[in-house]
């Protein structure tokens, strides 16, 4: 079984014409001013997983400002999981500030969905008011059966790009440190905090609950990611994520054959870790 944990898809409305979604929206406008930037539906995240045999798909949306941009995506996942509900599952995503972000949460895991995700800081990183904002949607979702949080972290050092946060590993270890009691997971390698698991004290038991996605693994790291990630000891907490519509799945597996992972290790990163976090 193949299961994408990290996808991204929008009305079809916005698909159309994003341009009409830009005002008061910095975030969503940095990721796709340019038209180059992909946006897809639910049909076209339907046809890409058939094309490339995937199983099951977890969804997301934007973390947009106006709640009313949020509701409309959230409702477009909602809908996707009950009209797929064999091949997909969803996220509720919006951003944390906002003040009804844990009835949000709520909502729609009332409606279907099985957690929280792709939570983002774009211009602050994750920083003490990021923490505080994250709280109560924490609590929610502990409270409806531990269920996952994705959240988007990235590499604090390297080469810039739309969507490269001013995240530091202390706030990402810090991020850890706050919610150790919920099933965390990091988007794009957690920005390569899992290289700390070697430690000898403390980070194995911080980030006991944390997983790591490889969305855009492709453009960040060469195959030996997935290498260290087996000596780095959590190859059991890593998860197959493409970031749809961002890259197609061959991307990845290329990557994961030009590595020296075992077939068990394959398995459980394409899909059995996913299978035993989501349920």
């Amino acid at each position: 079984m193949i299961i994408d944990t990290h996808t991204h898809i929008f009305p079809k409305k916005i698909k159309q014409d994003r341009s009409e979604y830009f005002d008061n929206e910095p975030e969503f406008k940095l990721l796709y001013n340019s038209p180059e930037a992909k946006i897809s539906n639910i049909d076209d995240l339907i046809e890409s997983m058939d094309i490339y045999q995937i199983d099951i798909s977890v969804i997301c949306g934007f973390p947009w400002r106006n709640p009313d941009h949020t509701k409309l995506n959230n409702n477009i996942i909602i809908e996707s999981v009950l009209k797929h509900p064999d091949r997909i599952k969803g996220l509720a995503c919006f951003n944390a500030s906002w003040d009804g972000a844990a009835d949000e949460t709520q909502r729609c895991i009332d409606a279907g969905l099985c957690g929280a995700g792709e939570l983002a800081f774009y211009l602050s990183g994750i920083n003490k008011e990021a923490l505080a904002f994250l709280d109560p949607v924490m609590a929610v979702l502990r409270d409806k059966g531990d269920l996952p949080c994705m959240i988007h972290t990235n590499e604090p050092v390297g080469h810039k790009y739309p969507g490269k946060t001013p995240i530091t590993l202390e706030q990402i270890y810090t991020l850890a440190k706050t919610f150790p009691d919920n099933k965390i997971i990091l988007a794009h390698w957690g920005g390569g905090i899992l290289f700390y698991n070697i430690m000898k004290k403390e980070t194995k038991g911080t980030l006991k609950n944390i997983w790591y996605d490889t969305a855009a693994s492709p453009f960040l790291y060469d195959s030996q990611i997935y290498d260290i990630a087996v000596d780095a000891g959590v190859v059991d907490k890593v998860l197959f994520g493409t970031d749809f519509p961002l890259l197609t799945p061959d991307r990845y597996f290329k990557d994961i054959d030009n590595s020296n992972i075992t077939p068990l290790q394959k398995e459980q990163i394409l899909g059995k870790n996913a299978a035993l976090l989501f349920g």
